[in-house]
């Protein structure tokens, strides 16, 4: 797979292009951890959303088959209580869309809980999409490779290297 690493300018460009599409007003924020804690933070410091929500969300590997790994059940790690998102129009924040699991598990958690979950993510990989015909509700570009973000480059010295950026 293509692999594209993105610059703070990138990301910038991205929030600018992201922004004109959300509609309305919110009445929070949830972002999924880890991939969508920094875009959610641009887009809540821009639109100033003051309620932040988060949801942690793991896809256990064990008893997993390379055909059946992607059919697993998720476990919320975390996840706010129903109170907190009943009757509210909620912005569900993720860094990338590829299959879709994460975002779609925490939309329909929202949507169980009595919110109204609109998903929103920086990168939409249609071909990877495990949910057609749905769609991210917003999202500032479309892709068909494995997206490195500024912020997961420390994380990872190999990576880096890869990219001929020295740390």
């Amino acid at each position: 797979m293509r692999r594209e690493a993105l610059t703070w300018n990138d990301i910038d460009i991205l929030i600018d292009h992201l922004i004109p599409q959300l509609e309305g007003d919110f009445d929070s924020m949830m972002m999924i951890t880890r991939g969508g804690i920094v875009p959610g933070g641009l887009i809540a410091e821009t639109m100033n959303i003051t309620s932040i929500l988060t949801a942690a969300v793991n896809f256990p590997a064990e008893m997993q088959t390379p055909s059946s790994k992607l059919l697993s059940w998720p476990q919320f790690m975390q996840f706010p209580d129903d109170h907190l998102i009943h009757g509210r129009r909620i912005l569900v924040v993720d860094d990338v869309w590829g299959s879709g699991r994460t975002i779609t598990a925490v939309k329909n958690r929202v949507s169980v809980g009595g919110g109204v979950p609109l998903t929103c993510v920086l990168h939409f990989n249609p071909e990877r999409n495990l949910f057609k015909p749905a769609t991210p509700d917003y999202y500032a570009a479309t892709t068909d490779a494995y997206i490195i973000y500024p912020w997961e480059i420390d994380r990872d010295k190999d990576l880096a290297a890869g990219f001929g950026i020295k740390r």
